[in-house]
Order: structure tokens, then C-alpha cells, then sequence
């Protein structure tokens, strides 16, 4: 459907709830103590989180606790409380409307554990970085105790949680497919995405007098329900993308894709097909049926099939509802909310946070409030679509933006409220640094589109990669009085950089600390298109502008770059062939990253299934290595750590296995030395030989030569 036909209501167009009068919070209550200064004998809403209470807007929990009090709802917190009892959930009394469940910012398993399933021994989001704050599955653990202390109080779940298991999921942490958080939750309604708009109409929607049960169909929610709408039609997935078809799919509604290019002698020309009146009513009221759970749950193949037809689901304009099936109960998950305009968004970044920890706190450290305190969100989205991210599923690959105003104002609040500012500005970002007001050149072909991504395999020719509002808003920025250096330190999409020379000087002119972080993920190719990612040869192109750049500049600066081992589709050989471009480009990472399966992301259905979900998937279709076992994982983390002597003696045994012995040696040519130093060598509780038989997909390419160019910092 257009674009232009969907027109929510503006966030701020409802009429307030009576309690409006009793004014602002400071800070929204944490005890029945809190509440009574404010006047109050209830609250409407409690939000219960697994993150410790920083009234910031990068922390959920106060954005959306905020956004309800805006409306005029009596808004309560309960954050990270003893989940062993209904005691602490009991603390501020019923609330009149609902509770308001979240596991945090961080899904709580990521949350407590590494990729290597390991416990982690802090939590950034909690007083002093104390760990084993909050539940495993939190979402789940704290809605049952709610039903527990209220048990005929609506339940509503939200947050990157809920939102990455709205549906039958891989579970890394089991090795299950898990149902969707609905069931395991017994929650009422969920809200998946930034859910600002579902939120606040529920809240006034329940305010009114209606019932949790008949509040469904809503935009960015799932629920249960009894029967299909009689005026719906229900499509089986399969319909759409066969498993085990070997031909591409027909598209029911005799579409072409807007985004390939047409027969036309101008390559530039994009043809759209016209958008009929009668496809449009068709698609409106067409649900799309996933394989049930228990297909999912016992064939990988399905559980593939499925990832696809949801990921093709997720453009706002022109997504369809999916049901699934489990067991005896039908869940309906509605198409996505509609990005908030830039009004909206400024509204939401404008309330009155405090932008400081709950007092409760006293002095303790909240790690990720040290982190963020000095940042300024300026967009929401992202259009990359990297296969292994939850960024898109999330918060929507349409980019959000404030306005240039609203991100002045709030880095001015900063400067004249923070005991702890000393001129600098940690971050002017967002998921990425350099989305800021990119989108599709064309309103109707951003409608139409269900590409999973605008800059892979290339940028699209229809989207804007103009970096001009950017430049502009960074100039005006460090032009304030008082701000000393802005820095830019969120993930840096290099290969939309080079698009604006422009914008490479002037963010390695005045925005980078002497390093810059960006993320290349791979070096070979074909673990770089299973990521979605672009290959190695924009990255030199970006290096080159910023190394150009940086010396013009009269500084010292150097690159970062980040990698992933293990991820799905990567060899031995690849993870070899990445640590001999490292030794060659003299690079020596001190953190690396294991893939980490998060539930719903398109290389999670890789990892299930063992097929690469981006193509058709079928039995018949070849499998591709998937990195498992902890051996082969630690191996391939190993060669990220190659210059790490307690490394060695895996990579010595593993380098004989796969016939590259040449490479251990003493010489500059070699990878690993012969020698082992003393003290670096681990008992063998801790490391085994290699001695599982060699096998790889890929082919080793010939040894390459190294340059002396001086090490990186």
C-alpha cells in the first residue's frame, strides 16, 4: 500500500488522562514513599525492567515510562527486583491499568551469558556492574510474577526481548526452538519494536474501558486469537517460498520488485509496477500462514523457510500479518508500527528525563549511564540488513531522525546540567554513526520494496547517500560554546562514507580521538555475503580517504577494525586467510567476537539449519560449514588472537592438520612461532590437541606476502 494511506495518529494528539494534573515526576517513583510525595494513591502503570532505573532516553524503560507520563498516566518503576518472590513486584500496590514488562535494553540472556555460553561476570546496566541481577528469560520469569501478585492485572511485554521472540525462535542457550515469549510469558499483548505508538494508544484504549482480550490488530503488537477475521484471507507461506522449490517463487500479486532495474536503455531508470486498487485491498487483508511451531521446532528446513517469509515482512508499508500456530492456540503478529515522523521523534528525545540514575542509587557506578551519559541519540533504524544483527528487527530498517534543533537543545542541556561534563560529547549517533535522514529517493518505491537490505549486495540507486544534514548538524555542534570535542563512536558504515568524501574529512578532521572503530566483520568473501556486508575493497578505498584525510589534518590516527569469528558459512581456512591479512596489515585485536546466535536474525536460521537462508532453502540445497563445536569455535577465535602466545598450541596443531605447517616458524613470513614461552603454555584440562580430522569447504589460496608497513595502534 502507499505510504501516504497510512496515517496514524500523531503521539501527542491524544487527549490527556486525568491524572495529568498531578504534574511531573522528577524521577518516576521507585516506593510507595516516592509516590506520596508526588500525591499519588496508585499508579496507572507500572513498568517492571531488568535494568536499573536511569531516567535517560537510551534507556527503554525511561523512554517509554516518560512518553506514558506525557499522556498523563501515573507511571511507576520497579527495576530488577527479586524474582524469587511476588514481594518487590508487590511494592507500589495494583496498577489500575496494566504492567508494563521489559527485560532491559539487552535481551537477558545475552545479557548473563558470552557467546561461548559462559557466565559473564558483570552487568553494565546494574549499580556498581553488579552481576546475576536479573532472571535468565526475564521477560517470562517477571510476568509470571506479576500474575502472581495481581493476577487479574493486563500483562504487556515489550522490549528487544520480547520483540526478538515474537514468534517460534532458535534458542542458542538450549540448542531448542523455543515457542514464542506470548506463551512462555502468558502475557496479554506484546509490542515488538521502538513501541512508542502501541503503547500509548493500549494505555488510553484500556484508560477508556476496554478489555486487554479485545484489544488486537494493532500495528507493532501480537496476540492470541480464536479465529482468522472473517474478512481476512489466509495465504500458506509456502505459497510464497517453497521449501525444497528449485525455481524462484511467483509473486501473488504479479509485482515487480521496485527495486531491480528495468529492460530500460537508462540504467539508472527504476520501473515501479502501478499499485492497482484491488492488489491493495488484497494485500491489506491477506494474513500469511508460518509452519506451526512443532513444524518449525522438528524441521530445520521449515524453521529456514519460516526466518525468510518473516524477515520479507518487515517493511512497514506493505508487510502482512503472520500466524502461527501452537498447539491449539492461534498467534496473530500484526505488520510493523509506523516510524515515528520527526516531530514525534523530537517530542519523545524533548520530555522532562532527568538524565541521571534513580537516587535511590546513591553513588553506585550504573556502568552503560558512565557510558552514555555525554551521547546524543540522533536517529532510530537501519537499512543495512547484516544478517547477523537484531538492529533491523528491532527498530526497522527506515530511518528515523531528529531534528538538528532538537539534537542542539539536548547537547546544550547537557553542557549546563552535568556535574560531570568537561566539553566533550561522547557520541552523536545512533545504531549507525552516518544514517542520519537517509532514505529512498522515492516515496513510493520505499513503500513497495522488500529488499532485506539497501546497500547490499551494492548501495541502491535509489537511496539518497547524501551526507550534507550530517556535515551540517556536526559543524553546528562543535560550534556551541562550551563543547571542547565531539567524538563519533558509534558503528560507522564506511561503505556509505565513501559515497561523501566530504563527510570522511570532516569526521577525520574534528570527530575521531586519534582511533576510529568500524566493523569489516570478514576479509573473504564468502563469509562476507552470508553476513550482508561489503567486501574488502571498500574498506581499502575508506582506509585510503581516511589515512589522505588524517595526515592533511596534521594527525596521527589509526583504523580499527572489528572481526567476527564463527559465524555461519566461515571455514577454518577463512578464519587462516583473516589472521594472515591481520599479520600483514600489522594489526593485533585485543577483544574479539564469536558469533553469537540472538533469536529471529536470518544467520540464526543459518546456524539451525546448516543452509544459507539468503537463497531458496531445500533439502536438496548444499550445506554450508557452520562452526559449532567450542573446539572449532575457540580455534577460530584463535586465529583472530594469533599473536596471543597461549594461542600456540592450538594453532600449531591445527595449522598441521590443514597442511599449512609451513606458517609455523620463526621467521617474518610465519604466522605462529615454534617456540613456546614459559608460563604461556595451558594445562591440558584447558587446551586438547587438534586432533579432529580436517575437513573445509573452501579452498587454501596461496601464502601471501608481507608488507613492513608500522604496526597500528
Amino acid at each position: 500500500m502507499l505510504q501516504s494511506s497510512i496515517t496514524p495518529p500523531n503521539l501527542f494528539s491524544y487527549r490527556q488522562y486525568w491524572a495529568h494534573r498531578f504534574g511531573i515526576a522528577p524521577q518516576l517513583p521507585m516506593s510507595r514513599a516516592e509516590m506520596e510525595e508526588l500525591g499519588w494513591d496508585s499508579c496507572d502503570i507500572i513498568i517492571v525492567s531488568g535494568d536499573a532505573y536511569v531516567d535517560h532516553p537510551s534507556f527503554g524503560m525511561a523512554l517509554i515510562g516518560r512518553m506514558l507520563e506525557a499522556q498523563g498516566f501515573r507511571v511507576g518503576m520497579i527495576a530488577q527486583p527479586d524474582w524469587k518472590s511476588a514481594k518487590d513486584f508487590q511494592q507500589l500496590g495494583r496498577p489500575n491499568l496494566f504492567f508494563g514488562i521489559t527485560s532491559g535494553n539487552m535481551d537477558s540472556m545475552v545479557n548473563h551469558y558470552t557467546s561461548d555460553k559462559k557466565i559473564r561476570s558483570n552487568d553494565a546496566y546494574t549499580p556498581n556492574g553488579e552481576a546475576s541481577k536479573r532472571p535468565d528469560r526475564a521477560t517470562s520469569v517477571y510476568s509470571h510474577r506479576c500474575r502472581e501478585a495481581f493476577k487479574d492485572v493486563p500483562i504487556i511485554i515489550g522490549g528487544i526481548e520480547a520483540s526478538l521472540r515474537r514468534i517460534a525462535h532458535y534458542d542458542y542457550w538450549s540448542d531448542t526452538v523455543r515457542k514464542s515469549v506470548l506463551l512462555d510469558s502468558k502475557a496479554d499483548l506484546l509490542l515488538f519494536g521502538n513501541a512508542e505508538r502501541a503503547i500509548v494508544e493500549v494505555a488510553h484504549r484500556l484508560a477508556k474501558g476496554e478489555k486487554i482480550q479485545d484489544i488486537k490488530f494493532m500495528r507493532g503488537t501480537a496476540h492470541f486469537i480464536k479465529e482468522i477475521p472473517v474478512d481476512f484471507a489466509v495465504k500458506d507461506s509456502t505459497d510464497f517460498d517453497k521449501p525444497g522449490a528449485i525455481a524462484p517463487p511467483i509473486n501473488p500479486y504479479q509485482e515487480e520488485s521496485p527495486c531491480d532495474k528495468s529492460e530500460s536503455a537508462n540504467e539508472n531508470e527504476i520501473k515501479v509496477a502501478p499499485m492497482i486498487q484491488n492488489i491493495k485491498t488484497l494485500r491489506e487483508k491477506t494474513a500469511i500462514r508460518l509452519p506451526s511451531y512443532e513444524t518449525v521446532k522438528n524441521d530445520p528446513i521449515f524453521y529456514a523457510h519460516a526466518s525468510r517469509v518473516m524477515h520479507g515482512e518487515t517493511n512497514p508499508y506493505n508487510a502482512r500479518p503472520l500466524i502461527q500456530k501452537h498447539g491449539d492456540r492461534e498467534v496473530w503478529i500484526n505488520p510493523p508500527p509506523i516510524p515515528l515522523s520527526t516531530p514525534e521523534m523530537d517530542g519523545v528525545f524533548d520530555l522532562p528525563y532527568s538524565r541521571l540514575p534513580h537516587k535511590s542509587y546513591g553513588g553506585a557506578n550504573v556502568p552503560a549511564f558512565e557510558m552514555i551519559q555525554h551521547s546524543v541519540n540522533i536517529m532510530r533504524g537501519c537499512f543495512g540488513g547484516c544478517s547477523f544483527c537484531s538492529i533491523t528487527e528491532h527498530e526497522g530498517r527506515i530511518i528515523q531522525s531528529r531534528s538538528e534543533d532538537s539534537i542542539i537543545q539536548e547537547i546544550e542541556a547537557i553542557r549546563d546540567t552535568s556535574p560531570a561534563f568537561t566539553g566533550h560529547i561522547s557520541d552523536l549517533g545512533g545504531p549507525t554513526a552516518n544514517m542520519y535522514r537517509l532514505a529512498c529517493k522515492d516515496k513510493a518505491i520505499e513503500s513497495a520494496c522488500r529488499k532485506l537490505s539497501c546497500v547490499y549486495p551494492g548501495i541502491c540507486p535509489n537511496l539518497n547517500t547524501d551526507h550534507s544534514s550530517l556535515i551540517k548538524l556536526y559543524r553546528r555542534a562543535r560550534g556551541l560554546k562550551g563543547i571542547k570535542k565531539i567524538f563519533i563512536a558509534s558503528g560507522l558504515r564506511y561503505d556509505l562514507a565513501v559515497e561523501s568524501p566530504e563527510y570522511v574529512k570532516e569526521l577525520v578532521t574534528h570527530h575521531v580521538g586519534g582511533y576510529l572503530k568500524i566493523a569489516p566483520e570478514h576479509t573473504e568473501q564468502n563469509v562476507l555475503s552470508r553476513m550482508m556486508k561489503p567486501g574488502m575493497g571498500t574498506y581499502d578505498r575508506f582506509k585510503e580517504m581516511f589515512d589522505k584525510f588524517s595526515k592533511e589534518a596534521g594527525k596521527e590516527q589509526y583504523l580499527i577494525p572489528y572481526f567476527i569469528a564463527a559465524h555461519p558459512g566461515t571455514t577454518d581456512n577463512d578464519m587462516l586467510e583473516l589472521a594472515l591479512w591481520l599479520k600483514r596489515n600489522n594489526f593485533r585485536a585485543d577483544q574479539v567476537q564469536a558469533f553469537l546466535p540472538s533469536p529471529m536474525s536470518i544467520a540464526t536460521a543459518m546456524y539451525h539449519s546448516g543452509k544459507d537462508s539468503l537463497k531458496k532453502v531445500n533439502r536438496q540445497a548444499a550445506d554450508i560449514p557452520i562452526p559449532k563445536s567450542v573446539k572449532q569455535r575457540r580455534l577460530q577465535k584463535s586465529f583472530l588472537r594469533y599473536h596471543d602466545a597461549k594461542n600456540w598450541p592450538l594453532l600449531r596443531e591445527a595449522l598441521k592438520a590443514m597442511g599449512r605447517a609451513d606458517l609455523i616458524g620463526n621467521g617474518k613470513h610465519h604466522l605462529i612461532p615454534s617456540y613456546q614461552p614459559a608460563g604461556t603454555f595451558d594445562s591440558p584440562e584447558k587446551i586438547q590437541p587438534f586432533k579432529t580430522k580436517y575437513t573445509d569447504f573452501g579452498k587454501t589460496k596461496s601464502k601471501p606476502t608481507f608488507s613492513k608497513k608500522p604496526r597500528s595502534r
